[in-house]
């Protein structure tokens, strides 16, 4: 019998890669602001859905009513997606993407 020869297993050079996969990318719900829904009602369908308190819905209201837009959750595409239609449910303007 021969032994097997003593021999280091090859490293091999790992791909380069973006940290953050495209899978691995949260997905996130936007609302866009539109002229129809006034503040005071965006800031509760906030607090009603996603249980925020009312100074944080004020202020994702704010960002819609100033910037246009705010993200108003993040997670799993199909969370994201289930998120979206629940505002479409309430009258508001609700887009899914990428982060």
């Amino acid at each position: 019998m021969t032994a097997a020869p003593d021999t280091a297993p090859v490293q091999t050079a790992r791909p380069e890669t973006d940290e953050q996969s495209e899978f691995a990318r949260p997905w996130v719900t936007i609302v866009h602001n539109d002229p129809v829904n006034l503040m005071n009602y965006v800031t509760w369908v906030f607090q009603q859905l996603f249980g925020y308190s009312k100074d944080k819905a004020e202020l994702l209201m704010l960002d819609v009513h100033h910037k246009g837009r705010a993200v108003v959750s993040a997670g799993a595409r199909e969370r994201m997606e289930y998120d979206a239609s629940r505002l479409h449910s309430y009258g508001l303007w609700a887009t899914v993407d990428k982060q």
